[in-house]
């Protein structure tokens, strides 16, 4: 009986091996589909070396975004005008640093050419700008949060903790991290 199993168990895996083969061929492509990349190709945005946007570009787009972030969640707080003063230093402080200087950034070549000791000193100076900047954006957001209304505590909370969860920034399922299951 275990010989018999075991048998339909290869044959299974067998089955199951030949057929994702075919899953795995690529799909014929019509005529019509090259030019249409071709299109999209021409507009698309400038690309760098690794086929990533230029820095440039990709940092101009995440002010966009954050400054879109931090029109919305104005318009949720509805601050009063009293508040307004609280808005305006919490926003210039969770302004995103300048822009990195154009050209291409240390490579690994130029990095492995420093000295252990230069490497670690290197990254620590890095580490203390990032923990200034984080200092100076944690006191401005307790001040700001300090001075808002309980209601528009929940909103703020609310809002900065869906930066954090299981979903993209608009608050669906990320593909890799199903969403939580339902409360019963």
């Amino acid at each position: 009986m275990i010989t018999s199993r075991k048998s339909l168990l290869c044959a299974g895996l067998l089955a199951a091996t030949v057929a994702s083969g075919a899953f795995a061929q690529a799909p014929a492509t019509s005529p019509a589909a090259p030019s249409a990349q071709g299109q999209s190709a021409a507009q698309a945005p400038a690309k760098g070396p690794r086929g990533r946007e230029d820095r440039a570009q990709r940092f101009e787009q995440m002010k966009q975004r954050h400054a879109q972030h931090l029109a919305a969640l104005k318009e949720k707080l509805k601050l009063t005008p009293a508040q307004e003063g609280a808005w305006n230093s919490f926003a210039d402080a969770q302004q995103m640093p300048p822009a990195p200087p154009p050209g291409p950034r240390m490579n690994r070549d130029e990095f492995a050419k420093l000295t252990t000791p230069q490497r670690l000193d290197l990254m620590e100076k890095h580490r203390a700008e990032r923990s200034a900047m984080f200092a100076k954006r944690a006191d401005a957001t307790r001040s700001f949060y300090a001075g808002l209304t309980p209601e528009q505590q929940k909103t703020f909370d609310a809002e900065s903790m869906r930066r954090f969860g299981p979903g993209d920034r608009e608050g669906r399922p990320h593909p890799h991290h199903p969403a939580a299951p339902a409360k019963s």
